[in-house]
């Protein structure tokens, strides 16, 4: 379904996963994806689980994956591929907000309990969501980003944690994450000022949190180059995906 947002003039792909056989009124659960072009059809596994459990998860296609300004383009500066991830990071907070609006209003959910759970970019969104968003009473964030010191070209925005009150957390991080390596989730975690739980999972990577991994590690032991400043980052991949 489309979900049209008129303040930003922007219309978002959304989905809903919603248990077969709902008792009484069904927890909210907010998913934000990864970058890239999986959205949240690209957690299935997930998805699926929750509902299985009696939870309402709802997903869109976050602005860098709808706003004609926020796509990349061929022969970007790094300039403009800095100012370009400036704006999808100022964008991922509202649109959670306009995501939870939408299923209140014109999805016509009743009014329930909400958390969120999001991977990388979608972790940094889950964790970054509380600060303005009071409905949200849980979080999972999967290896999130938003630590102090991120590698080159990884998202340059740490996390403020700035919510006032208690929102229990769990973190789920992979041992073998190139991209968003365990001393940054520890710090992350460290942080985190509420109830908190964190988990590693064992020989696994940052794709390990999505569907269809082999596919993805294939992804990434055919694909061209990556931008120059993620040429060291595929390099360290590939031994993993392989």
């Amino acid at each position: 379904m489309q979900a049209f947002d008129a303040v930003r003039n922007r219309s978002f792909p959304c989905d809903m996963w919603r248990p077969t056989e709902p008792v009484g009124v069904c927890p909210i659960i907010l998913l934000s994806h990864s970058s890239g072009g999986s959205g949240p059809r690209g957690y299935t596994f997930l998805t699926n689980h929750l509902a299985s459990h009696g939870y309402i998860v709802a997903g869109l296609n976050h602005s860098e994956l709808v706003a004609p300004e926020l796509e990349r383009r061929e022969g970007e500066t790094p300039e403009q591929r800095a100012a370009r991830a400036e704006a999808a990071i100022a964008s991922r907070v509202p649109d959670i907000r306009f995501l939870l609006d939408y299923v209140l209003t014109e999805a016509r959910l009743e009014p329930a309990p909400v958390g969120i759970v999001g991977h990388s970019f979608g972790g940094w969104t889950a964790l970054a969501s509380p600060d303005v968003l009071h409905h949200i009473r849980a979080v999972v964030a999967l290896a999130p980003g938003g630590s102090s010191n991120p590698r080159p070209g990884i998202l340059p925005a740490k996390l403020a944690f700035k919510w006032g009150r208690d929102v229990p957390t769990l973190v789920l991080v992979a041992d073998n994450d190139v991209c968003l390596p365990l001393d940054g989730m520890y710090e992350i975690f460290d942080r985190i000022p509420a109830a908190k739980r964190l988990v590693v999972l064992r020989h696994a990577d940052h794709m390990h949190f999505m569907d269809n991994v082999e596919q993805l590690h294939e992804a990434v032991r055919s694909s061209p180059p990556w931008i120059p400043e993620l040429d060291y980052l595929q390099k360290e991949m590939r031994p993993i995906a392989e």
